[in-house]
């Protein structure tokens, strides 16, 4: 086991209320690789002691505990602080650049995050999943489009995307529906959408709300549609939840590395995971995973070894290979990865890429 003085990895996230699927996922994947690595005996002969606390996805808890975990623990740097609204009242709130420290693997992929100073971003953006689906969807003759979005920035930012996206590509964003913040009131936006026919609908929404309009959605008579979902609706949570039949059908995007790929932070993932018996690892797991193994590799060559030497690493960080998955932290306002591709689930829970 390592030894010497601990480095210290805060996460403020939810861990319980509305997002707590993603919070735990994102804490576990990340907590997957930290023990890793500790128990090959840590980072330069130092363990990783990883910290949290609890935001319940408040917008204001999200900024008062991300300051109380600096104050307190002292950590190098944060991981994995969920969701765009609060993301964003950190940003505003400016905590990051007066401490020095930088967050990694933040869970949004917002244009206002991923231009906020000291946040990266380790997937691609909300805007470039809009595209690159409506870019695919162009070629095969689809033409009438709906948007289920959750009314705040996310989902605003979504909404910019699809629309600028459906002018570029020639399409109808024939219906957009909003639902609110940290809900599953998706029954309007269920019955606006179902009544507009459209030939696909994408979600623009979080995994609790996702899975509602997806039940929701066939008995409103929208089987007709293929339904598109994004890459931050956990995609086990939604199969364990419909059940493979309901599922099936069910596309989605691809912003990381998959459980079923050959890459080789794929087969590490999987490795570690099926080794562990943390409940909470699941398909959103690997974004917690990579942040932290990106972290680690800007963690051993960052001089000196502390928040203000990480962030800088961090920011001139041009090529972070995890394993067959590059990440780019230099350029500023843009995502570190604008990797985007499609899966879906067919027999049986079976992914079809």
């Amino acid at each position: 086991m390592a030894a010497g003085e601990p480095i210290v990895v805060g996460q403020v996230a939810p861990f319980t209320g509305s997002q707590a699927v993603t919070g735990r996922a994102i804490h576990a994947g990340a907590k997957l690789y930290f023990d890793a690595i500790n128990a090959k005996g840590g980072v330069r002969g130092r363990p990783i002691k990883f910290v949290t606390r609890d935001d319940a996805q408040k917008v204001e808890e999200s900024v008062r505990l991300t300051r109380e975990i600096i104050s307190a623990e002292s950590p190098v740097a944060l991981i994995g602080t969920v969701g765009t609204a609060n993301l964003e009242a950190i940003a505003k709130d400016g905590v990051l650049a007066q401490q020095k420290i930088a967050m990694i693997g933040a869970v949004s992929g917002a244009s206002s995050v991923a231009q906020a100073p000291g946040m990266h971003v380790v997937k691609a953006s909300y805007q470039d999943e809009v595209a690159r689906l409506f870019s695919q969807l162009s070629g095969v003759g689809v033409q009438r489009v709906g948007l289920l979005f959750q009314d705040d920035s996310l989902g605003r930012d979504v909404l910019a995307g699809a629309e600028a996206a459906a002018k570029r590509y020639g399409m109808q964003l024939v219906v957009r529906a909003g639902y609110p913040r940290n809900t599953v009131a998706v029954e309007k936006a269920v019955a606006e959408i179902a009544k507009a026919k459209v030939q696909v609908v994408f979600l623009g929404a979080t995994t609790a709300a996702g899975i509602e309009f997806v039940k929701q959605y066939v008995t409103a008579g929208g089987a007709g549609s293929m339904v598109y979902g994004m890459s931050i609706i956990d995609t086990d949570a939604l199969l364990k939840a419909l059940g493979p039949e309901r599922a099936r059908g069910y596309a989605f995007s691809v912003v990381l590395p998959q459980g079923g790929d050959r890459s080789t932070v794929a087969r590490e993932y999987q490795q570690l995971r099926q080794a562990s018996s943390d409940a909470d690892l699941s398909a959103r797991s690997m974004e917690g995973f990579i942040a932290a193994k990106a972290l680690v590799k800007v963690m051993e060559g960052a001089s000196p070894l502390n928040a203000a030497g990480i962030a800088t690493a961090l920011a001139s960080s041009k090529a972070v290979d995890v394993g067959g998955y590059l990440l780019d932290f230099s350029t500023k306002g843009q995502t570190a990865s604008r990797y985007v591709d499609f899966a879906m689930f067919g027999d049986g829970g079976k992914l079809v890429h």
